[in-house]
Parts: structure tokens; C-alpha cells; sequence
């Protein structure tokens, strides 16, 4: 049962590994029991936990395999501009490519098993800065309408929202009351003054006359 447990658990880490589009030249070598076969090609993606390739030669699932990984330096990071990761993996699926009429025609894709902590994290570097680049250039390329448009709002962002909202709506409400107060409770003009004092005397006068 622990073993169930752990190997699901490790299951969600890998698939939890952030991914990026990448074209690294690789060689895959396959073991002994696999043919010997050695595959020169280039990762399609990659992340902390394995790669994913095309590869000329169908391998096994389960395989086991040898793994070099030319991986080019990330802005900021130490050493020369470019690093080779050399570790072992293992096939986790070969599928034919829809067509299969090319030099490559396999999906390959292999899980690392011993890499060392140091590329583990050099290959995380450089994933997530490839991901930021990727993200700069598709906004780059978005007029800033259509990125207005694809932003999602966080619950923070549409509480504050609907607090905005219903706070226009009531200052709209007062202002509206205030305008039908004033109209109620407008006061006479001048010449309506006037009229009401000239009247005043002609009725007095014409009670006079009237006794």
C-alpha cells in the first residue's frame, strides 16, 4: 500500500513539472536489450522530469536509455553558453507519427531517472525561461485590445469590480434624487414675486369697496 502511495505521488510530481516548446540537439542510446540503437534527433519539449522527441527508431516502452542533451545557457546562469546533461532515463511511450514518412517517424518520449540536482535545477532555469520568453513574444505580437480582452479577472479582481459597479449605481441614484428634490422645491422667480404683491393690494381695495 506505502509503495502505492508513493509511486502515485511521485506520478503527480512529474506530471505537475512545468513544460516548454524547446529544440535541443539530443542523442538517446538505447541499452544492450533494446538493440544498441543510438538516435540522434531534437527535443520537441522538456521539463525536470523527462523529454520528448521524434525519434528514427522504435523503442520499447519501459526501456531503458542513456540520455545527452546539448542545453544552451539561460540569461544570468554560470558557466559557458552551453551545457551538456548526460543522465539515464527510461521510454515511457513510442507512438508512430500520424503519416510516418520521414526520418523520424516515432514519438518518443523518456523519463529522466538519475539526474542530478544541480541540472535538475539548471533544466528548470532554463524552462521557465523559455516559457517567459514565449509569453513576451505572443504578447508582443497581440494588438493591446485583444490582450485586454483575453485578461482574466482573480475573485479579488472581480470583487472589486462589482463594488465599483454598485457604487456608480448609487451615486447615480442620489444624483437622481437630488435633481427630482430641486425641482420639487424650486423656488418662484422674481416676476412671480412681483404678480403676487400686486395682487395683494387690488384684493384689500376691492374688499374695501365691497363693505
Amino acid at each position: 500500500m506505502a509503495v502505492k502511495k508513493t509511486s502515485a505521488r511521485r506520478g503527480r510530481e512529474r506530471r505537475a513539472s512545468e513544460r516548454a516548446d524547446a529544440r535541443l540537439s539530443m542523442r538517446v542510446d538505447a541499452a544492450a536489450m533494446a538493440g544498441a540503437t543510438r538516435i540522434v534527433t531534437e527535443s520537441q519539449n522538456i521539463s525536470a522530469s523527462g523529454v520528448y522527441c521524434h525519434a528514427s527508431h522504435y523503442l520499447a516502452p519501459l526501456s531503458k536509455v542513456a540520455l545527452t542533451i546539448v542545453l544552451p545557457k539561460s540569461p544570468g546562469g554560470a558557466g559557458g553558453p552551453q551545457e551538456l546533461v548526460k543522465c539515464d532515463g527510461i521510454v515511457v511511450r513510442c507512438n508512430q507519427r500520424p503519416g510516418g514518412r520521414s526520418e523520424t517517424p516515432y514519438d518518443l518520449a523518456c523519463m529522466f531517472t538519475s539526474l542530478e540536482g544541480s541540472l535538475r535545477s539548471r533544466i528548470e532555469d532554463f524552462v521557465t525561461w523559455r516559457n517567459l520568453q514565449a509569453l513576451r513574444a505572443a504578447l508582443a505580437s497581440t494588438p493591446a485590445s485583444e490582450r485586454r480582452k483575453r485578461v482574466r479577472l482573480t475573485p479579488v479582481t472581480r470583487a472589486a469590480s462589482r463594488k465599483k459597479t454598485t457604487a456608480r449605481a448609487a451615486t447615480r441614484k442620489k444624483s437622481a434624487a437630488r435633481a427630482t428634490a430641486g425641482k420639487t422645491a424650486r423656488p418662484a422667480s422674481p416676476a412671480t414675486r412681483r404678480g403676487t404683491a400686486r395682487a395683494k393690494p387690488s384684493a384689500a381695495r376691492a374688499g374695501r369697496s365691497g363693505r
